[in-house]
């Protein structure tokens, strides 16, 4: 369990930046303190640090799904996160297109303006 611990917040840190997990850690609680340590384990330290999908093709995959569920908080997050990852614009555009076709049209017309939002903080030409 703590093999999976750290390994999972290496593998959160190199995908969402140090700021981001410094942040997260700082506003633990007691409340969400087992949930933290249930998503570093599981999230980052057994699914993210799977060898058979590189960063960039496990981020294209988690910004569909986050796009298609709805899930527009953790989107921003994970755009920002593609400048970690490896995950082009263009992967992203193609990942929203196989959104719009699967998962429906409002969802990815949605999941676009959050994500060229999220661009245009971070700089990104889109």
């Amino acid at each position: 369990m703590a093999e999976r611990h750290a390994t999972g917040m290496a593998v959160r840190r190199r995908v969402l930046g140090d700021a981001h997990v410094d942040r997260a850690e700082a506003q633990k609680t007691a409340l969400d303190a087992d949930f933290q340590a249930f998503i570093t384990e599981t999230a980052w330290g057994s699914v993210w640090a799977r060898p058979d999908f590189t960063p960039r093709e496990r981020s294209i995959v988690t910004l569909a799904l986050l796009a298609a569920l709805g899930n527009f908080e953790e989107l921003a997050m994970h755009t920002r996160a593609t400048k970690n990852t490896g995950a082009t614009p263009e992967d992203v555009r193609e990942a929203m297109l196989h959104v719009a076709v699967y998962a429906g049209v409002p969802r990815a017309n949605h999941a676009f303006k959050i994500i060229k939002e999220t661009y245009k903080e971070m700089g990104v030409e889109t």
